[in-house]
């Protein structure tokens, strides 16, 4: 009998570790099966602590005590005491101004809320600035083209002033479907930072070499958008040159600038004067000169330069070299830069961004590095759909994406802005393409999509400058 029930024990013991090994097989499945949508089975899932679907807003919410906290740390109990009051009139503010229109809000996790106060202060003294309040939009192929930027920097000149695209580099992927500008140009190499990391990169994250002696850009303006037409400034921009002549010829041969290029291993500029809507820049002796493009704008008002780059996970910009950029500061001054990226990171499989999460962190202090002066906007990833049991949903690493980006804003101490969230959230991305708003692939935006998100950042922008301008004003 002894025998027997040990028999019978150990028949029981076998039974439970081959369903235990089941069980975890089973959650080891993939998200998809021939086509069908898989349920994985969690046997530790009570155990865990959180999950994916938690609730953001419910740890959110606690961000700014979380931050008051954690960076207050030496402050005399007055200028606590000053930040806790600014936050408690923050929440006040926000909550009055918010209503009900705006989808998502800039999320500023700064103590005391201050992290896109010198752009707000560049924009409120903009009269007498003497020089153009510049964004900088850093993004991939969710960006190019002009997509969402084009519109976002309407909205922008035609409340605060100013003309032109801004910066081009000399040549791109997408410069024959860029609405925005027409630009030609012959004789270059280009290098980038996602297949040479050996040069010194700025913004653009692209150089060119002359190939030959006579390089040449050729460009034109258009009227895709009221303040495009025409510019007052041209400016050429290199980072080496030994011995290069410039010549201007634009307006139809009407107006010809010659210049010697000043020598130079860091960051030159060539500026014209005039008014411009079309030109051609011819060089000669152009062994040895490197550039980065050109720019169309006027010396007042708003210029935001989109420096796009299909591929780009975001990652690469902790190569930037900061004597560079540094220099390109002083030379060309930013306000704000926006960090978008996401598409080429976000990978079904993958469920932890920790290790995204952390270099971003550390890319944003390097960029805060490189251009000191500058406020940060981090934008989150934008909804992105797979085929789920036949039907089209929501990736669930976009979700998890998007978190980690939060969280990296709120570690660095920057604004945030949730494109997800913009985009309607959940299956955003499949009304978008219902709507045109967004192609066939799921992933990127059309351009009248682009206007829509530009709209909701801008409206976003603003009601977070109203908030900040009225927050001042109690604390006069």
């Amino acid at each position: 009998m002894g025998q027997e029930n040990n028999d019978r024990s150990g028949q029981l013991v076998l039974i439970l570790l081959v369903t235990a090994a089941a069980c975890l097989a089973l959650y080891m499945l993939p998200d998809e099966l021939f086509g069908l949508s898989i349920k994985k089975m969690d046997m530790l899932s009570d155990l865990r602590v959180g999950s994916e679907d938690e609730d953001e807003d419910s740890n959110l919410s606690r961000a700014d005590s979380v931050l008051l906290r954690g960076d207050s740390t030496g402050l005399s109990a007055a200028d606590r005491e000053r930040l806790a009051y600014r936050d408690s009139m923050y929440r006040a503010i926000m909550a009055q101004l918010r209503g009900d229109t705006l989808k998502a809000v800039v999320e500023d996790f700064s103590v005391g809320h201050i992290g896109l106060r010198r752009f707000f202060a560049a924009l409120n003294g903009i009269s007498t600035l003497g020089r153009p309040v510049r964004v900088a939009f850093l993004g991939d192929s969710f960006i190019e083209g002009d997509i969402l930027t084009a519109d976002f920097r309407e909205r922008m000149q035609a409340r605060f002033g100013g003309r032109g695209v801004g910066f081009v580099p000399v040549s791109s992927q997408v410069a024959q479907f860029r609405p925005t500008v027409r630009l030609r140009s012959k004789g270059w190499t280009t290098r980038s930072i996602l297949s040479d990391r050996k040069p010194k990169y700025l913004l653009s994250c692209l150089l060119f070499d002359a190939a030959n002696d006579a390089p040449t850009i050729a460009f034109e303006t258009t009227d895709y958008m009221p303040h495009l037409k025409s510019v007052g400034t041209l400016k050429f921009l290199y980072t080496s040159n030994r011995a290069t002549d410039l010549r201007w010829i634009c307006n139809e041969g009407r107006d010809t600038f010659t210049a010697r290029l000043p020598e130079t291993d860091g960051v030159g500029q060539y500026v014209a004067k005039g008014s411009f809507t079309e030109g051609k820049l011819a060089f000669t002796h152009a062994q040895g000169l490197q550039a980065l493009g050109i720019a169309l704008e006027d010396d007042r008002g708003v210029v935001v330069d989109n420096f796009a780059l299909r591929g780009n996970s975001g990652l690469p910009l902790e190569n930037l070299d900061i004597a560079r950029c540094q220099a390109l500061q002083g030379i060309r001054p930013y306000d704000l830069i926006v960090i978008q990226y996401g598409l080429n990171v976000a990978v079904e499989r993958t469920k932890d961004y920790g290790f995204y999460r952390d270099r971003m962190v550390a890319i944003i202090k390097h960029i805060r590095t490189c251009f000191p002066g500058a406020d940060v906007l981090l934008l989150g990833v934008s909804d992105r759909s797979k085929v789920v049991g036949g039907e089209r949903h929501t990736m669930s690493a976009v979700k998890n994406l998007r978190r980690a980006q939060r969280e990296a804003a709120l570690e660095a101490g920057v604004a945030f802005w949730d494109v997800y969230e913009a985009m309607g959230g959940e299956d955003g991305m499949v009304n978008y393409v219902k709507r045109n708003w967004a192609a066939k692939d799921y992933t990127h935006l059309s351009f009248q999509g682009g206007r829509e998100l530009a709209n909701a950042l801008y409206d976003a922008i603003i009601l977070e400058k109203t908030l900040y301008d009225n927050l001042e004003k109690t604390q006069r």
